[in-house]
This record gives C-alpha cells, structure tokens and sequence, in this order.
C-alpha cells in the first residue's frame, strides 16, 4: 500500500455521527472502530469511536475519533495522518517531523497492532504517523 496524506479531525462525542454524515455527503466506504473493541469495554468510552476511516470514489480520505481526554477545541481539532506500510518510508518521515516537536505519543507498538506516533511540530501543527502491520 503506497502512503496517504489526510485530515485527522477529533470530535467531542459525536464522531459516529459526523463520520455519516461525511459519508452521505462524500460517498464511499467507511469503517467505525470503537474503544470497547480495542479493550476498553467497561469505560465510558466503550461505545465512542476510537478510529473512523472514510474511503470516497474520488480518492478522498478522512479520518476522525472522539476525543478520550475531553480536551476538544472546534477549530483546533484536527492533525494531519501519515500512513502506510513502508516502514522506512513512515519512519524516515517521523524522524524529521519530530525533531525539535513535542512528542506526545513515541512511535512504537500500539493495542491496534501498528507502530503508531504522535508529536506537535515546531510550527503546532500535529502529526500523526502509523505504520500498520509493524510489530515493533
């Protein structure tokens, strides 16, 4: 799978929702995870969505999540996603992307099974970088 560039946007609660609704709008494929499914069964987040991914006829990729950590800012809410599984390719971008960045999540192994990071960028902008299939 050759790597994608897209829009990562959180939302306070309502991601199923608005993730539909981009569906209806946009059209495609979309795919819901929640956090009960990735062993978070018995929190109030169990039945939010954890990743949602839309897939359009165009080409268009957008992926949401409802925020676990209440911090929501409409206006603010979004990141851009770098993902893929070229290894390399991922890693040599997270390595640039992190220098001088405030790592919030490191790239390692996650409960999804990729390697997954996260840091905000020298200029605030947010990246997220997933490598599926990767064990670590």
């Amino acid at each position: 799978m050759a790597s994608r560039l897209n829009p990562y946007i959180t939302f306070a609660g309502d991601a199923r929702q608005a993730m539909e609704f981009y569906k209806e709008v946009l059209g495609g494929t979309l795919t819901l995870n929640t956090y009960g499914e990735y062993g978070q069964q018995d929190t109030p987040m169990a039945d939010k969505i954890m990743h949602g991914m839309l897939e359009t006829p165009s080409g268009f990729t957008l992926m949401g999540a409802d925020t676990p950590t209440g911090d929501h800012n409409p206006g603010n809410n979004f990141s851009v996603s770098l993902s893929g599984d070229d290894e390399a390719e991922l890693r040599g971008y997270w390595e640039k992307l992190s220098e001088g960045a405030s790592v919030t999540v490191p790239l390692d192994k996650q409960m999804w099974g990729d390697v997954f990071g996260m840091c905000t960028d020298r200029f605030g902008i947010t990246w997220m970088i997933n490598i599926a299939g990767q064990g670590g």
